[in-house]
């Protein structure tokens, strides 16, 4: 007659990617009492952000989400007969040849997007295990090539922060994909696209918007300009967007220039309140299309056409063009 699982040997191992032990869940329980969010639980576990969520969500219920009863849901879990094996494996824990076949297809496509051939496999890799883990060898073995061109493709992706490095029980590198991990790589990206699209804003000016040259830059930065601002409109709450539109409309009705402090009396608010709408329209510059918020003499504030929405060519013809009657 077999023993009966031991939870917290099958479950246990506080290596990433290794299966959470009863104290893992104790603290899993407390952590979510004090409000913590996923993403910082399991980055106090050492975890991928996914392990925290399947496990709330597997093991909490209505009443919410407690320790020892998720501690027996896992040991009921242990004693199911059957093989554990990473999904879509073969016996020996290799991938099977559908998993293979679409980690390469996968791969492929990441390619066409500029990403390094190998980079991309290794990412795809990544992304399709269970855990979000692996270590070195195991991506040898999965994507059946050398421990060099493992370690110069994850060089890659840690470099542009796709992947990171943690080390398990046994001292040995696990290579991470956290959930966000896109969400983190744009965020990196939002500088760079706001200022290709200030680059290309200069160029127009130097080539002449009526020119070939002109006529592509304005379409880049206008691109560029909208990604940018796009990436970077997360974290702003609904009050603050709805703040820095206000600031807009105070600016465009009283038809010129403002300081910090007309504003707040104006519009009876605290000095930091103007202060994190102006910071707000500075961090997404789209709330004000096609206005934008400069500073004028005297530390005034003042609205004006966003110079992406018109060429020169057109400010001079609206400057310069005969007045109707």
């Amino acid at each position: 007659m077999n023993a009966p699982a031991d939870p917290d040997r099958q479950e246990g191992g506080p290596m990433p990617g290794g299966r959470l032990t009863h104290e893992n869940r104790r603290q899993i329980a407390i952590w979510l009492d004090e409000g913590l969010g996923y993403a910082e639980i399991a980055r106090r576990l050492g975890r991928p952000t996914s392990t925290i969520s399947r496990e709330v969500a597997r093991n909490g219920a209505s009443g919410g989400y407690l320790a020892d009863r998720a501690q027996q849901a896992a040991a009921r879990r242990a004693r199911r007969p059957g093989p554990a094996r990473p999904t879509g494996s073969s016996a020996d824990g290799r991938p099977s040849e559908s998993v293979h076949g679409f980690v390469e297809r996968f791969a492929t496509l990441l390619a066409g997007t500029g990403f390094p051939r190998m980079p991309a496999r290794v990412f795809a890799c990544l992304l399709t295990s269970d855990p979000g883990s692996l270590t070195s060898a195991e991506l040898v073995g999965r994507l059946r090539v050398s421990p060099a061109s493992v370690s110069k493709a994850v060089g890659h992706l840690e470099a542009i922060g796709l992947v990171r490095r943690v080390r398990d029980s046994g001292r040995r590198e696990r290579y991470v994909v956290d959930d966000d991990v896109w969400l983190q790589a744009f965020k990196t990206d939002t500088g760079a696209h706001l200022e290709v699209a200030a680059a290309a804003r200069q160029g127009i000016e130097i080539f002449g918007s009526g020119t070939t040259a002109g006529t592509r830059l304005e379409r880049m930065a206008r691109f560029f300009a909208w990604i940018g601002e796009q990436m970077n409109g997360s974290g702003l709450t609904d009050a603050a967007v709805r703040d820095a539109l206000t600031l807009l409309a105070a600016l465009v009705h009283a038809a010129r220039p403002l300081t910090a402090d007309d504003l707040a009396t104006a519009l009876d608010w605290p000095a930091r309140r103007v202060a994190d709408a102006l910071d707000a329209i500075g961090r997404r510059p789209g709330l004000a299309d096609p206005l934008a918020v400069e500073r004028a003499g005297g530390g005034a504030y003042a609205v004006v056409p966003r110079p992406d929405r018109l060429s020169p060519a057109q400010r001079d013809a609206l400057t310069s063009g005969p007045r109707p009657p």
